[in-house]
């Protein structure tokens, strides 16, 4: 019981967020400078935001980093208010300096909106203390954040990979039941495929994230994580096998009535699903896994196998499904990688710099963007005499995230979240309640807001909302007649930042589906290339594997993303949507083939090179569909055209494979044409050619 308490990812997450912000306030209390002590808690807010309490190899490093850079930010803006230089000027300026960090490494660039956040800190801490303080306070502050995370992460050892790799087995069980539920439940396929495919993409999700956690830990040069690194191999092994399709759902559902295979299917699918929710709980909980065998399920499907030589879904479920089982009976992978040579590394400043100069960059222009978004912020206080404008300048950075729908989600929740806060604290505050009773209310709903920040964020905001009020009260004896002001700050702030995600250079995914399209089918080659190349190199056809499925990922969420966005054509994202399926069923091929091109004997080098031909001939001409559409430039040649010459017989399992990647090809290309005629007149679409974002 208690591991379940104490291993929980949000009460673990709830706990610690609580006592590094709650601590400085009980030793405030008892040193009776309870003031200070709410002003010190400040500062973990900015370490929070910026990614401080993020487990690394170099987690000091980014300490001292973060830390110089919130007293920095605070200097300047004490320095240059004391020169009466304008706040708008100030903040843009610092903006853009620190805009910079987003090119270093997608970590790095969490530090941009916390050291604009210490920033305006510093603007409710100048004129009431010395200049000295809050850079003390900043100083001290985060080097507590600091230690009291690595004592927390020393003593709660490899919990944050362990949540993640958790995560994964659990995403991958709900995976496997669903798919196999869409073949043995006669679900129509039209229905089913998009929230299959969403699973698939969650699971490629946690992959990438877990793989970019590991090396941040080095996890292969580190004895305490090489169990998890094989907890991970074993996922890719996993998500190999369960990801692979047969080929259409709809085909495979009348080849499964053939063979009356329906519950045996289900019941290897529902033992597997079973399975990966166990080791997930083992994972987390930090239990050994116990003895586990499917024998008699693997049995039961290599009879029908045997029954039905001549269908192919009793092979197929049979061979792929004692894989399955071998790797969970084992708990270890099927066969070694080298994941951990092929490291993301940051780029130093300097190169850095010249790529954040360029007018190209995204990080420019996120940064520029909120230059411009903070600098009318602040004008808009100083015009309308606000008694906080800061709140406005926080309110607008806690709320900007990266992407038109995700920016317009945290605002419903931060506007809602904050009205229902403000209502009931104006209501609470009448009771003259005693201060310790105060602060033991604070504590629990600082608690409760943080167990259920990362799963509803609105939520979350009523109860830092009502604790933000009461801070005044205890600073001020007079939150009361901040409530009001809170209200009106929030809504100027949310405004301001909707207004900026629209008008101020948006990246539309609509505009950057065919970009993405166009990479998802580079990877694709890459990977063809690779599979029927004479040497196969098992870690070089994991990575790229890898890589494959990461490319389709990034274009599924700019599809998801373009769906949520407004004023674009609907039939042209219907189109692409019908493109990114059939894209994803190459995947599946992709995954397949390289279990094949691992344990089986390959074609011919004549026979790989003429299929490897005519793979790049219809990923080329897709390619270049997705460029430009006028007569003649791609040849009003049909993809499958490339297909002459090569054997109609009887096929191997890869050339199988390789047919079906054509097929889907071909279909891909039709639709290339038809989404072109409909692609959205704006942005990157006003360019005939693609430019490499």
């Amino acid at each position: 019981m208690w591991r379940r308490l104490i291993y929980h990812p949000e009460i673990n997450y709830a706990l610690r967020q609580t006592l590094v912000l709650c601590l400085p306030v009980a030793i405030g209390l008892l040193l009776g400078q309870l003031q200070h002590g709410l002003l010190f808690s400040l500062v973990p807010a900015c370490c929070n935001i910026a990614g401080l309490d993020t487990p690394h190899k170099r987690f000091f490093k980014r300490l001292v980093i973060g830390g110089s850079l919130f007293a920095g930010c605070s200097l300047v803006v004490q320095l240059l208010l004391a020169k009466d230089v304008p706040l708008p000027l100030i903040l843009s300026g610092l903006a853009l300096t620190l805009g910079v960090t987003a090119e270093i490494s997608s970590l790095h660039a969490r530090l941009l909106p916390a050291s604009l956040i210490a920033a305006i800190f510093t603007l409710s801490l100048a004129g009431n203390m010395p200049g000295w303080q809050p850079l003390l306070i900043y100083a001290l502050g985060t080097l507590w954040y600091g230690l009291f995370n690595w004592f927390w992460f020393w003593l709660w050892r490899e919990q944050p990979l362990r949540e993640s790799l958790s995560l994964l087995y659990r995403h991958l069980a709900d995976y496997c039941e669903a798919k196999y539920s869409l073949l043995t439940q006669h679900t129509d396929p039209e229905n089913a495929l998009p929230p299959l495919l969403a699973r698939q993409q969650k699971a490629v999700d946690l992959i990438t994230q877990c793989y970019q956690q590991l090396h941040m830990l080095s996890a292969n040069r580190n004895r305490d994580y090489k169990r998890l690194l094989r907890i991970f191999q074993m996922g890719l092994d996993l998500q190999e096998h369960i990801s692979v399709s047969l080929h259409q759902p709809a085909e495979v559902q009348k080849l499964v009535e053939q063979t009356h295979a329906e519950a045996v299917i289900r019941w290897n699918a529902q033992t597997v699903s079973a399975r990966l929710r166990v080791m997930a709980d083992d994972i987390l909980y930090h239990r050994f896994p116990k003895r586990f065998s499917m024998e008699k399920q693997t049995a039961a499907l290599d009879k029908i196998a045997r029954q039905h030589p001549d269908n192919p879904v009793g092979q197929f479920c049979a061979w792929h499904f004692s894989r399955i089982g071998r790797v969970l009976q084992s708990n270890r992978p099927l066969y070694a990688r080298n994941l951990m040579a092929n490291a993301e590394r940051r780029l130093p400043l300097i190169p850095a710099l010249k790529s954040y100069l360029s007018l190209k960059s995204p990080a420019l222009r996120n940064a520029a963007r909120l230059a411009v978004m903070l600098s009318i912020a602040s004008l808009a206080g100083a015009a309308l005499h606000l008694q906080k404008p800061y709140w406005i300048l926080m309110t607008l950075l806690l709320v900007t995230q990266n992407g038109y729908g995700a920016t317009r989600v945290r605002i419903f929740h931060r506007t809602a979240g904050t009205l229902a806060g403000l209502f009931i604290a104006a209501a609470t505050l009448h009771f003259r309640v005693p201060e310790s009773y105060t602060l033991s209310a604070m504590l629990v709903i600082t608690l409760i807001s943080y167990l259920i920040v990362r799963k509803n964020y609105g939520w979350a905001t009523v109860g830092f909302t009502v604790t933000a009020v009461y801070t005044l009260q205890l600073l001020t004896l007079n939150g009361d007649q901040f409530i009001l002001a809170r209200l009106v700050d929030t809504l100027i702030g949310c405004l301001i930042a909707f207004a900026g995600m629209v008008w101020l250079w948006p990246q539309w995914q609509s505009g950057l589906l065919r970009q993405n399209a166009h990479d998802a089918l580079e990877h694709d080659q890459n990977a063809i290339r690779l599979l029927l190349s004479p040497v196969h190199e098992a870690p070089a056809m994991a990575y790229q594997r890898m890589q494959v499925n990461q490319a389709h990922n990034t274009l599924f969420n700019s599809l998801n993303q373009a769906m949520q966005e407004p004023g674009f054509n609907t039939q042209y994202l219907a189109d692409m949507k019908l493109w990114v399926t059939h894209s994803q069923f190459i995947v599946e091929h992709i995954n397949a083939m390289t279990i094949l091109a691992r344990e089986h004997t390959m074609l011919t080098e004549r026979l790989a090179g003429r299929y490897l031909e005519s793979c790049e001939i219809a990923l080329q001409r897709c390619q270049q569909r997705l460029e430009y559409d006028e007569p003649g430039s791609s040849g009003e040649a049909n993809v499958m055209d490339v297909l002459e010459g090569l054997p109609h017989g009887p096929l191997s399992p890869l050339e199988i494979h390789l047919h079906r990647i054509l097929g889907h090809l071909n279909s891909m290309y039709t639709i290339s044409s038809v989404a072109w005629r409909q692609r959205p007149h704006h942005g990157i679409w006003l360019n005939r050619r693609l430019r490499k974002r």
